[in-house]
C-alpha cells in the first residue's frame, strides 16, 4: 500500500449536498486533489485552528488535543485508507512512549485533529486515484478568491454581508467583540475580511 501526503488547499460549501461543506486536501508535491464532504460543525472547528482563533472554552476538538497533552498521547499522523459507498474512512495513529496504536476516526474530525497537532495528513494511493480529481499545475496550493468567499460563509451564512464597508478599526473592535461573546461563527468573518485587506495592502 503507498501512502500520499496531502494537505488542507480550501474549505468550501459542498456542491452535491445542501448544509454541508467540503475540505479540499491538495497533493503534497502534485496537482491531484481530493475533496471531502463534511459537516457544518467539523468545517467550522477547522477554519478557527486553521486561522489560529483560541476559544474561551475549549471546543471538543481543542479538548481532545489537550487531552492527548496532558497524558503525552501524540498524533503523529491520520491516513485516510478507505472508500467505500462514497464514505471516507480514517485512523488516528498515535504514539506514546515506544508504543503506536491506531484509532478508527471519522475523517473529518482526524482533520480536525491534524490541524491542532500539526500532523501529516496521508491518503491511499488508490484512493487518490479514485476520487481524487487533477488541478491547473498553475493553481499551486493557494486558495483562489472563489474559495476564500466560500470559506468566508463558513461559519455564518446568515450573518449580514456588510463587513466590507466597515473601517479597520471597526473590524478590530467587532472581533474583539464577537471572541468575548464567544460568537466565533462571527469572529472568524471578521477575521477573514480582515486577512482579505492585509493581502491587498
Amino acid at each position: 500500500m503507498k501512502k500520499v501526503e496531502l494537505e488542507i488547499i480550501a474549505l468550501s460549501h459542498s456542491v452535491t449536498q445542501s448544509h454541508s461543506f467540503a475540505v479540499v486536501l491538495g497533493e503534497v508535491g502534485g496537482t491531484r486533489r481530493l475533496p471531502i464532504v463534511i459537516g457544518g460543525f467539523e468545517a467550522q472547528a477547522i477554519a478557527m485552528a486553521l486561522d489560529n482563533m483560541k476559544p474561551t472554552r475549549p471546543f471538543t476538538h481543542d479538548l481532545i488535543k489537550t487531552m492527548c497533552d496532558t497524558f503525552e498521547v501524540e498524533l503523529e499522523y491520520i491516513y485516510i485508507s478507505k472508500l467505500l459507498d462514497g464514505v471516507f474512512y480514517s485512523n488516528l495513529v498515535c504514539k506514546r512512549g515506544a508504543e503506536y496504536f491506531e484509532i478508527d476516526s471519522r475523517t473529518s474530525d482526524a482533520l480536525a485533529l491534524a490541524v491542532r497537532f500539526d500532523c501529516p495528513i496521508y491518503v491511499e494511493e488508490s484512493i487518490l486515484q479514485e476520487a481524487g480529481v487533477e488541478a491547473d499545475a498553475s493553481e499551486g496550493t493557494e486558495v483562489t478568491p472563489q474559495e476564500e468567499t466560500e470559506l468566508a460563509k463558513l461559519t455564518n451564512p446568515e450573518m449580514p454581508v456588510n463587513l466590507s464597508d466597515m473601517t479597520t478599526a471597526e473590524l478590530q473592535q467587532a472581533l474583539q467583540s464577537a471572541i468575548e461573546n464567544e460568537d466565533y461563527e462571527r469572529a472568524a468573518r471578521v477575521r477573514d475580511e480582515m486577512n482579505k485587506r492585509k493581502k491587498n495592502t
